[in-house]
């Protein structure tokens, strides 16, 4: 029996996408070296976290996602089980947070991120990241935040998966919407010295109408090259919350920060001018000792 392999490629940070070109032995889940030959690739790349789009979307009327609307009969069970049921996990979420990401295998495809999150401890936040903060948002995917003093107890290898937050606070990307500078003031000199590690799931800059293919590693906002993150983007962000990322700045400017990031392995980009990208492959399948699947 068979099952499909996540493979973490190591490859060239385009500047667009027609530039794309890999180096399928950096990293690799499961510390297994596994080369994919041009005509695996091919099979391959409607299911990879590249910038091409998948061979097909689903049939409908273009709602995003695809599905018929709720019916009364849904809607009311909804109701229900919201009244009777905790869903202590969700009241956990403290704080929403609006910044940008970029794709770590394309770096011009940068988008706008709604972190929804959890404080677990003072070491480790995790946060449900979604495309915006309406009621019809969609689930992209997931960050997990660790303190710089967790993160320098992972392996050099594992640290590559991650960026860094200085910038991004520092620069005034990262807000918490609504509540006032010196409020958050703290929890941001906090966050400076943060690393997180964001898979998207779902591609919607691309017009994926569902989570399609595999998921992608994400990168933070940078001061260099394709780090910056394009003023559009931030004026529209502002004018909706009412904000001035630039003011947001310059109050910012004197916060401490973590290490240099070249003292660590995070943003591995900067330092090597690569990301990383997943692949999916068929392998053999490990199963429990019993009767043999035909």
């Amino acid at each position: 029996m068979h099952i499909d392999k996540v493979i973490i490629n190591d490859t060239c940070c385009p500047m667009n996408p027609s530039q794309t070109t890999s180096n399928t032995t950096n990293l690799i889940i499961n510390s297994k070296i596994i080369k994919t030959n041009e005509e695996q690739k091919t099979k391959l790349a409607s299911m990879a976290s590249s910038d091409k789009a998948p061979d097909s979307m689903p049939v409908g009327d273009g709602s995003v996602p695809p599905g018929k609307p709720l019916t009364m009969g849904h809607q009311v069970i909804d109701k229900s089980a919201q009244m009777l049921q905790t869903l202590k996990p969700i009241k956990q979420m403290s704080q929403h947070v609006c910044t940008f990401a970029v794709y770590g295998h394309d770096m011009s495809r940068q988008i706008e991120a709604h972190h929804y999150i959890t404080r677990v401890n003072q070491d480790f936040l995790q946060s449900a990241v979604y495309d915006s903060n309406d009621s019809s948002a969609h689930l992209i995917g997931v960050e997990y935040i660790v303190s710089d003093r967790i993160f320098d107890t992972l392996s050099h290898e594992e640290q590559k998966l991650w960026h860094s937050h200085d910038h991004e606070v520092t620069s005034g990307m990262w807000v918490n919407p609504g509540v006032p500078e010196m409020i958050q003031k703290s929890e941001l000199e906090n966050i400076a010295h943060t690393y997180g590690k964001f898979w998207c799931t779902w591609q919607v800059d691309r017009g994926d109408r569902l989570p399609l293919g595999a998921p992608a590693l994400m990168m933070s906002p940078q001061v260099v090259n394709m780090g910056v993150i394009k003023p559009e983007l931030v004026r529209v962000r502002d004018n909706k919350f009412k904000i001035s990322t630039e003011e947001l700045r310059k109050q910012r400017a004197n916060f401490a920060v973590s290490k240099p990031g070249n003292a660590r392995a995070a943003d591995y980009w900067m330092h090597t001018g690569k990301g990383f990208a997943i692949d999916i492959e068929h392998v053999e399948m490990k199963m429990l000792e019993g009767p043999k699947y035909p």
